[in-house]
């Protein structure tokens, strides 16, 4: 899966600042293009089926795994989580980049089945901060949060297994980091070589 474009994973904690950073981010690099994942939880605050996720039932889930539909697929928290292999492959096939939200399982997932997917970990300053953003997002009661706090210490141990890591201490900060990720990536030799495929061989470079 030798594509043009370039795919980013970007993982993190709940409460990290991950989709803020995602979003943040697509509104400044227009050559972005990020997937929506499928989803069997319920939508959240303002979240639109096919904006945020793809909200499916569990066994509509299950029908695709078997179909062979996913890229990648976990279960988190409880739901889970898959992202469409065709529309990734046929975005990047066409030359754009891609950057997906999922969770470190999945990202380990798709660097085995794609190994120049550039992964990327936020992690939080600290875990008294990483509370406190997921009480101020009022989203979910004390035990929920209990849970994802417990969760959190298996996910940021995974963050030696990514390519970069950005501490998001300072949101102005983190995506300045993250942005100079992507535009790094683009640069590099085999992401040129992929990109510009006839400038290379007009210059005879392999």
């Amino acid at each position: 899966m030798d594509y043009p474009g370039n795919l980013f994973v970007v993982a993190a904690p709940s409460g990290a600042g991950k989709s803020s950073l995602v979003k943040a981010l697509l509104e400044l690099d227009s050559r972005l293009n990020v997937s929506v994942s499928h989803t069997t939880r319920a939508p959240r605050g303002q979240e639109v089926d096919g904006r945020e996720y793809h909200f499916v039932t569990e066994p509509e889930f299950q029908a695709m795994i078997e179909r062979g539909e996913f890229f990648e697929w976990a279960r988190v928290h409880g739901n889970l989580y898959g992202t469409s292999r065709a529309a990734i492959e046929a975005r990047m096939a066409a030359g754009e980049d891609v950057i997906l939200e999922i969770d470190w399982q999945g990202a380990l997932q798709i660097k085995q089945l794609f190994p120049n997917a550039v992964l990327i970990f936020i992690l939080p300053p600290s875990w008294d901060e990483l509370l406190q953003r997921l009480r101020r997002r009022g989203e979910d009661g004390e035990d929920v949060i209990a849970t994802r706090m417990a969760n959190a210490r298996t996910e940021v141990a995974q963050a030696q297994h990514f390519d970069f890591v950005i501490i998001n201490a300072l949101f102005e900060t983190a995506l300045f980091d993250l942005k100079a990720i992507v535009h790094a990536q683009r640069l590099k030799y085999a992401a040129q070589r992929r990109a510009r495929k006839a400038v290379f061989e007009a210059l005879n470079l392999s």
